[in-house]
């Protein structure tokens, strides 16, 4: 008997997640479906961390719930229902907006006009910013590593060619996509030190106040001083990205040649 192998959960950021319509499944009767994105990775399923935006129970007493999801980069649309105890379970549990951790399987819904894809969430739980940043950080490493793959393999990858001639997609938009996911990270991460520093010059002003009170601001300050630390860390890494190595000569980005290739 054949053992299915679990998918990998690819990490994708909304933007391109909304843009994605293409349904692709290898021949074999069980054989997984993917969702083809424009940047030509094939996917079953996602890992995502984002705010859980809101959640609806799509009729009274269904126990069906639609929930959305939003990064830097957008907002995706998901559905939880009996058959997904686990993340339904959990679900219920939270109340929006809250960050939250998704592996989901992609479903596309292929209507009269256009597809939609959507989550269904195999399980959700509640996280925190410094896991969000990460995953943002992440994705957008990999999002980079499939724009150059599709500048420089278009002719000899099956996926990014298909991918290329289903989406023609510009390659610029997705690089300026990513700049404003990590710049986002970058901004917080100042706003958090710049609090901590507030939080500093108050205890400094205090003089004499009750006990009680001092140890409430000392509390609070050894929280900002904890997350002003992971987001040093992950300045780190942020000002790691070259984003030169992907800003191409305005006559690079004619895509022609790959799109005619047979």
């Amino acid at each position: 008997m054949d053992i299915l192998k679990r998918e990998i959960a690819r990490r994708v950021f909304a933007f391109e997640l909304s843009r994605s319509n293409y349904a692709t499944a290898e021949s074999g009767e069980r054989s997984p479906k993917y969702i083809l994105t424009p940047t030509g990775v094939k996917c079953n399923r996602v890992f995502m961390v984002g705010v859980l935006l809101e959640k609806e129970e799509v009729s009274p007493d269904s126990n069906f719930w639609r929930i959305r999801v939003s990064d830097p980069t957008g907002v995706v649309t998901g559905f939880v229902g009996r058959y997904q105890s686990e993340a339904l379970e959990s679900l219920l549990e939270i109340e929006p907006p809250e960050i939250v951790s998704i592996v989901a399987k992609l479903n596309l819904f292929q209507g009269e006009t256009r597809n939609l894809l959507s989550l269904r969430p195999e399980s959700i739980n509640i996280s925190d910013r410094k896991n969000r940043d990460f995953w943002v950080i992440e994705t957008a490493k990999r999002t980079l590593e499939r724009i150059k793959r599709m500048k420089e393999d278009g002719d000899r990858n099956d996926d990014i060619k298909l991918a290329m001639d289903i989406y023609n997609p510009d390659l610029k938009e997705y690089l300026e996509i990513v700049k404003k996911a990590v710049e986002a990270v970058r901004e917080e991460a100042e706003v958090f030190a710049e609090r901590g520093k507030e939080v500093s010059e108050a205890k400094g002003e205090l003089g004499i106040v009750e006990e009680a009170e001092i140890e409430e601001i000392e509390e609070t300050e050894e929280e900002q001083k904890d997350e002003i630390e992971k987001r040093k860390i992950e300045e780190l890494k942020l000002d790691s990205f070259e984003f030169d190595e992907f800003e191409f000569e305005e006559e690079e980005w004619d895509l022609s040649d790959i799109l005619d290739e047979e």
